[in-house]
């Protein structure tokens, strides 16, 4: 009797078994439009292959064991002996090792890198973003390390590997490495010039001696760290390595792993130094500097991070509405979750072509690009971030009670989505950064009203709205105060440039209308019922 009672019906199907990347428009098409098309049949295969991957069910189960087994302190062995390790799961080093090998870790050494990787960063994150802070830093650290050639030449090659080699040993013995970051203490935050971290030098040129305290510590079982610690001259970088050169541990003692809201599956620690040995990088007193690239780097991941964050929710949200059935009908196809989901749809396709866009500056490198990349990568990492949490929430709201639980993946999502908005700067920093840019970067402005200008005369509602940013750019009177509001203006009229330029007609219509039209409500679900909303959300959704 019991049995015939339990009849699943009107259950929607596991959203796995599917390329990420092809079933992903915005995102091919992105790529398609940007990278050298003597890269392009080359990059398509490889991503492919990585899209089928990250949509498999075996890699959406390294996500979920990931996370359900949180990375575990181990501060001595069994005899006692300090060892200041942290264990992962299995599933975290399968994850790192494909991150790896699929190229997110080596963007500077090959062609196209930059663009290619950032797609790769698109796909790979939607499986699990917590091991991508490690992938994040190793990469964003190479610029950094290049201020000292002699380490770079060093490092260089085994942070650019396509190897994943996660033993504790000597550089000298490694096929490829890893890079974290320890900047931050307790009583500076951002504020990193207020930092008590001292640096003393050492007989050998070069080389220092480290003690204090650094309230977050990223990816601690890494080979190495770039860190911040005043010297007689001020903040200066240094690279701190594990494992010495004779084999010894460098003093790093890890105090205590981070409970945090998300990003379960990767570890963040509290670490003291003691007569910890460091090589400088970049002068003394030039530690903000040095360390700025790759910060600026580490930005660009956050709104890559965000806008995958944002796709795989779209994803999950019009997978389920496509299925799932409701007073008569499937949710797809009614009118009001037809509109919610073309809103979502648009503000993670407008995430993605902005994210796309400055991966391609990256990629270009020359003056008038680095200009564009100053004013646009604060915005964009204020705007895209601060725009991830709503919709993932939202979206979860569409699969209702089912969303809710944890075997949906859903909350998983929800919980990491603040991240990218306080990791490398919160909203506010990201609003000063901009506001320090216009100020004394004149051509900042000039290369962000170049590529604004590009669409001019797409739509009339997208030239009245770069009209009235220009017109609160002419209007200094309390611009700290409103600072975040010029920035998401910034943001947006970007957004809507590059989708009346590249997008299609319905999409870039229905994002000028509902971004500059005025005709919206302040929450998702609120566009004109005018558009063709149906079409919206049928490009969003993956077909599998």
């Amino acid at each position: 009797m019991a049995g015939s009672t339990h009849t699943v019906t009107n259950q929607v199907p596991p959203l796995d078994g599917y390329d990420v990347f092809s079933a992903d428009r915005a995102l091919t098409q992105g790529l398609k439009r940007h990278l050298d098309p003597a890269l392009l049949d080359e990059t398509l295969a490889d991503l492919t292959l990585l899209g089928r991957t990250a949509g498999s069910a075996q890699a959406q189960e390294w996500g979920r064991l990931a996370n359900e087994n949180p990375p575990r302190l181990r501060t001595h062995d069994r005899y006692g002996h300090r060892i200041d390790e942290v264990e992962f799961h299995p599933a975290w080093h399968r994850l790192l090792g494909k991150g790896v090998s699929s190229g997110l870790t080596s963007a500077w050494t090959r062609p196209g890198g930059h663009l290619r990787r950032a797609a790769a960063f698109l796909v790979w994150s939607q499986v699990e973003a917590g091991h991508l802070c490690p992938l994040s830093m190793t990469h964003a650290a190479v610029p950094a390390l290049r201020a000292e050639p002699e380490l770079a030449a060093v490092w260089e090659p085994l942070l650019t590997s396509s190897i994943y080699d996660s033993g504790m040993r000597p550089t000298a013995r490694k096929a490829g490495a890893l890079l974290g970051m320890a900047m931050t203490e307790k009583q500076g935050g951002s504020d990193v010039r207020a930092n008590t971290t001292r640096a003393v030098a050492l007989s050998e040129a070069g080389t220092y001696a480290l003690t204090g305290h650094k309230w977050f510590c990223s990816a601690p079982m890494s080979d190495g760290f770039l860190v911040l610690a005043q010297t007689d001259a001020g903040p200066t970088c240094f690279l701190v390595p594990r494992v010495l050169d004779d084999g010894t541990r460098n003093p790093f003692a890890l105090q205590r792993l981070k409970d945090k809201l998300g990003n379960r599956s990767n570890a963040s620690a509290e670490v003291e130094f003691d007569g910890t040995w460091a090589r400088r990088v970049g002068e003394e007193g030039r530690g903000v500097p040095t360390i700025i690239e790759m910060v600026a780097a580490t930005r660009l991941d956050c709104v890559l991070g965000s806008a995958a964050l944002m796709r795989q929710a779209v994803a999950q949200a019009t997978h389920h509405c496509a299925y799932r059935e409701a007073f008569g009908a499937k949710l797809i196809d009614q009118p009001l979750m037809s509109n919610v989901l073309a809103d979502l749809a648009l503000e993670s396709e407008a995430a993605t072509t902005l994210a796309l866009r400055l991966a391609a500056a990256y990629e270009d490198g020359g003056e008038q690009e680095r200009a564009f990349l100053r004013i646009a990568v604060p915005a964009a990492k204020y705007w895209v971030t601060k725009r991830c949490t709503p919709l993932v929430a939202e979206a979860l709201e569409c699969l209702g009670g089912n969303g809710y639980v944890e075997e949906s993946g859903m909350p998983r999502l929800l919980r990491e989505s603040p991240l990218n908005s306080i990791w490398e700067g919160a909203g506010n920093v990201q609003a000063l950064d901009v506001l320090r840019v216009l100020q004394r970067e004149p051509g900042a402005l000039d290369a962000l009203l170049v590529e604004v200008g590009r669409a001019r005369g797409a739509d009339l509602r997208l030239d009245a709205a770069v009209k009235d940013l220009l017109t609160e750019l002419g209007d200094l009177d309390g611009i700290e105060a409103r600072a975040r509001r010029l920035v998401e203006r910034i943001a947006l009229v970007l957004q809507g440039s590059l989708l009346a330029r590249y997008g299609p007609d319905d999409v870039s219509d229905a994002f000028c209308a509902a971004r500059f039209g005025g005709d919206r409500g302040a929450g998702f679900g609120t566009l004109p019922h005018t558009l063709d909303l149906a079409a919206l959300a049928e490009r969003a959704r993956p077909q599998l």
